[in-house]
């Protein structure tokens, strides 16, 4: 009868409508990133959701990621007088937002000491930099690079300092160096939590930082972390990052600085913390905009509940489809039974991804 075959035909051209295949996906992404956002979490590229969960490695920086900061210039010594040795100093790093700089500056301003925008600053990633103040050349920079240039660097304080965790940095001219300055900053609270909630996932959890061997192998004890790699450039990071991709590791970059960059972007997920610079964040796919590093045990988590709720709903869409069409070809489903069956399945998929709602973060 060409009239029920129409008719079975029509049921089996609407059952198989493949709306709720194509709603499993966006619908369950758009609940997992904006119950992300709520929290803190913001998830600017949707694949970076779709990666996170499967990560095995995870890198961060140390400066304003592990730590506040905000170090602070605790100590420093110079062969100039102090006034003199702080102006240059803030004159140097006064156009600069490295957290170095900005306790420089804090310093200076502690003391009452006038300073302006030294001339023909240069900036040295992950070094230092350089410019001019009242006609002589200066360069404000760690000794690894000062050495590496062939600049004077050797300073016993320094030296010192950083036996006992402490940055160090040195003022100095192609004639010799004029003073050393110590900077310490603090282990934010949730740094530790972090840390283990990573651990608990199962995570290879490395430091990456530019700073010296001894403070960063003292950060990397204190957290808990067992790998860590110092004195590492911009470059550097980014090649560390590579390998570990190249090892068949899912990988993880956290940062918050310019000099981050370039791992943020090798990296499969780039993470960056939200008091950091523009350039980090526009580099990376997710930002914590609170910079706190419990987020990232968080963002880990909705991710897994997002992939785990788009399968859930592929599952149903392909369901749906398997019983629904041959009922129809049988004649078991009429035209309207058929349409109302396939408005059903696309409502239950919206409504499966509408549980993630409900989630919560564990740790914030």
């Amino acid at each position: 009868n060409w009239q029920i075959a129409i008719i079975r035909g029509v049921a089996v051209l609407v059952i198989a409508c493949p709306c709720a295949l194509g709603l499993a996906t966006p619908t369950s992404l758009l609940v997992g990133t904006g119950n992300a956002a709520r929290v803190g979490i913001l998830i600017r590229d949707a694949d970076a959701l779709e990666t996170v969960h499967k990560a095995t490695t995870i890198a961060f920086d140390k400066t304003g990621t592990l730590t506040e900061g905000k170090p602070e210039l605790q100590r420093y010594e110079s062969i100039l007088p102090e006034a003199d040795f702080l102006r240059i100093a803030a004159a140097l790093q006064a156009g600069s937002e490295h957290p170095l700089a900005k306790a420089v500056i804090q310093k200076a301003r502690e003391k009452n000491i006038v300073y302006h925008l030294a001339d023909k600053v240069k900036t040295i990633p992950g070094g230092g930099l350089s410019g001019s103040v009242d006609g002589t050349l200066y360069t404000l920079a760690s000794s690894l690079y000062l050495k590496s240039h062939n600049l004077p660097h050797e300073s016993g304080s320094a030296e010192a300092w950083q036996k006992e965790g402490f940055t160090s940095s040195l003022l100095v001219t192609e004639d010799g160096v004029l003073g050393a300055l110590g900077f310490q900053d603090q282990i934010k609270p949730e740094s530790r939590a972090a840390i283990k909630a990573l651990h608990d996932l199962h995570m290879n959890v490395i430091l990456i930082s530019g700073d010296h061997e001894i403070s960063v192998k003292n950060l990397a004890k204190e957290l808990g972390i067992s790998g860590y790699h110092a004195r590492a450039t911009p470059e550097d990071k980014a090649r560390i990052i590579q390998n570990a991709r190249q090892a068949n590791e899912i990988t993880i970059m956290v940062g918050d600085g310019i000099n981050d960059a370039p791992a943020l972007a090798a990296a499969d997920v780039g993470m960056a913390m939200g008091g950091g610079t523009d350039v980090a964040m526009q580099t990376a796919g997710i930002t914590l905009m609170n910079s706190n590093p419990l987020l990232i045990a968080d963002a880990i988590d909705i991710s897994k509940r997002t992939y785990a709720k788009i399968k859930q709903n592929l599952f149903w869409a392909f369901f749906y489809n398997v019983i629904g069409i041959p009922l129809a070809a049988f004649g078991f489903l009429s035209p309207m039974l058929a349409g109302a069956a396939m408005a059903l399945s696309s409502v239950s998929v919206v409504g499966n991804s509408l549980l993630l709602k409900r989630w919560r973060p564990r740790r914030v």
